[in-house]
């Protein structure tokens, strides 16, 4: 931990003369010195992360101060550029500084910040190592994606004032040490619906940059439900200008273009994250058959649906007509996806059962892997003939499944989203003013207290792909509504993705998600403040200032 600088050798003072300062201005001078000498104490430890990270070496000897005239020096690669880029973004509001990015050809003036890739770096794909000393502050990695988890650290460590939107008086100091950090799996997620209730792009990405913040690196977007389509298909136009009419409660609904949606995958790309893209089948399909009828087993449209139950829709699997919708849909989604998923549903699809059901999802994966994409599904795919690379997604709320272990057995992967342990429509408490109990109250603790490489009996670790929180919005409405529910858990979910097991630990995991707390406010950020986390009494930001200010710190 970061202590405070033992003060210098204290001069005698003389003795007072007549025309020298009072007893009370003397004592204000004394107060006003004790206060800088505290505050120039970093006032957070170099472990004080989330996730946490793999290996922290602190030295309370060289906390690092950003000076006013510092550069951002990067290796000189277009995706790492782009990685210092953000970083100045990142700081440049609160702190009024220019924080000039420039690449390594032309080093930069001491006391700055330097992105470093280097190949030989023993750090793996996304790993990073933070090294800071009074002179300088080295961000180093193998990829660009190890540089952008790297700033998110630096970040975290900086005084919660940095998430300032305007300029503000601080000491912009970190904790002297080095972090080397790396992920414990690879796939660590949230999902979003904006079926059951439509999000606008501008939502959707303030989400993205929630995941960004702790080191999630998928965002799985629930696209398509019995109370909405939301993306464009440019082969069954309807899907979307009748299927995206509605949403839960009758509201207005609505859809993404295929702009829209590269804008989504843009922003995701930038930070790290790759889109998920879910089209529901053969259950969910209300709105689907709404639109087209040809593809209900009656052929018959049925009234839109905006209520929240589930299971009585599918379409139709004894016709051609249905695959050939399957593959428009899926070849059009797939063109707009960069990343390598598909992710095709299959829960609650209780009106088709035994072989009718599996030949459907042997047939629909054959399509997604015809794509050059790897099929993910909801568990309850796990009867259906194995294809190589499949991956499930477990939600069940018990440990024993024996199908799915059978299914892991032949080669698929797990990601983990327990619906007891991960689902953030979980309300946090009985008085939560939304959100559900089905799979019983997630508090903070209960989400944070579950390890996902033992979770499913006879499931080996190294079978889990890594873990995923999904939040499904039959009563989220608005952006505060998905921040409320996202945080503070989104972050402990985070922890399980990211952090090696050794490093769990509650009580200290809730003193660093307690940190958490005044960042969020100073962003604007809705979250609950759960009681069992030991929030600091939100701190008052420092004054705001319209210029730039000479940090004269001694480094």
């Amino acid at each position: 931990m970061s202590t405070t600088p033992s003060p210098g050798p204290t001069a005698v003072p003389a003795p007072l003369s007549a025309g020298e300062p009072d007893a009370a201005t003397l004592a204000r001078a004394a107060e006003q010195t004790a206060v800088t000498v505290l505050t120039a104490a970093t006032p957070h430890r170099l472990a004080d992360v989330v996730p946490a990270p793999q290996q922290v070496q602190p030295d309370p000897t060289a906390d690092w101060v950003l000076p006013a005239e510092a550069v951002i020096v990067v290796s000189a690669d277009p995706a790492a550029l782009a990685v210092a880029e953000h970083l100045a973004e990142l700081l440049r509001p609160a702190t009024g500084y220019p924080l000039p990015v420039a690449d390594a050809s032309g080093p930069g003036p001491v006391g700055g910040i330097a992105l470093v890739l280097d190949e030989a770096a023993d750090l793996g794909a996304e790993g990073y190592r933070l090294d800071v000393t009074p002179d300088e502050v080295r961000l180093t990695a193998v990829t660009a994606t190890g540089l952008f988890h790297g700033v998110q650290t630096l970040r975290q460590l900086l005084p919660a004032a940095i998430e300032s939107p305007t300029p503000v008086a601080e000491r912009w100091a970190l904790p002297g040490g080095t972090i080397t950090d790396a992920p414990r799996f690879p796939y660590r997620g949230a999902m979003l619906d904006v079926a059951r209730h439509f999000f606008a792009v501008e939502d959707v990405l303030r989400v993205i940059d929630h995941l960004a913040r702790y080191k999630l690196n998928h965002l799985h977007l629930h696209l398509t439900d019995d109370q909405g389509w939301r993306i464009a298909v440019d082969s069954w136009p309807r899907l979307t200008t009748v299927g995206g009419a509605t949403e839960v409660g009758g509201g207005p609904g609505g859809h993404y273009t295929k702009a829209d949606y590269a804008r989504i995958v843009s922003h995701a790309a930038a930070r790290h994250i790759t889109v998920v893209p879910e089209i529901d089948l053969p259950g969910h399909t209300n709105a689907a058959l709404v639109a087209y009828p040809e593809l209900a087993p009656d052929k018959t449209a049925p009234p839109p649906y905006t209520g929240t139950e589930v299971g009585f829709s599918y379409v139709d699997p004894a016709d051609e007509r249905t695959y050939d919708f399957i593959a428009d849909v899926l070849g059009e989604v797939a063109a707009l996806t960069p990343g390598p998923w598909l992710h095709i549903g299959g829960d609650e699809a209780f009106k088709v059962t035994g072989e009718v059901y599996t030949g459907f999802v042997e047939r629909v994966q054959r399509i997604v892997s015809d794509l050059g994409k790897t099929v993910v599904g909801w568990h309850q795919l796990a009867p259906a003939a194995h294809l190589d690379g499949r991956v499930l997604q477990w939600w069940g709320t018990t440990s024993a499944d024996p199908t799915t272990v059978e299914a892991v057995r032949q080669g698929a992967r797990l990601i983990l989203s327990p619906g007891n342990h991960a689902y953030l429509d979980m309300k946090y408490a009985p008085d939560s003013p939304i959100g559900h109990d089905w799979a019983g109250l997630i508090d903070v603790r209960k989400a944070y207290d579950w390890d996902p490489g033992t979770h499913v009996a006879d499931v080996p670790a190294e079978a889990v792909l890594g873990v995923e929180a999904p939040l499904w919005t039959e009563s989220v409405t608005s952006l505060a509504d998905i921040e409320f529910l996202l945080l503070p858990r989104l972050p402990a979910i985070a922890e399980l993705g990211w952090s090696s097991r050794a490093t769990h630990d509650w009580d200290d995991f809730r003193d660093r998600l307690a940190r958490q707390g005044p960042r969020w406010a100073t962003a604007g950020i809705t979250f609950h403040r759960a009681p069992e986390i030991p929030w600091p009494i939100t701190p008052t930001i420092p004054t705001q200032r319209d210029t730039p200010q000479t940090d004269t710190a001694a480094r």
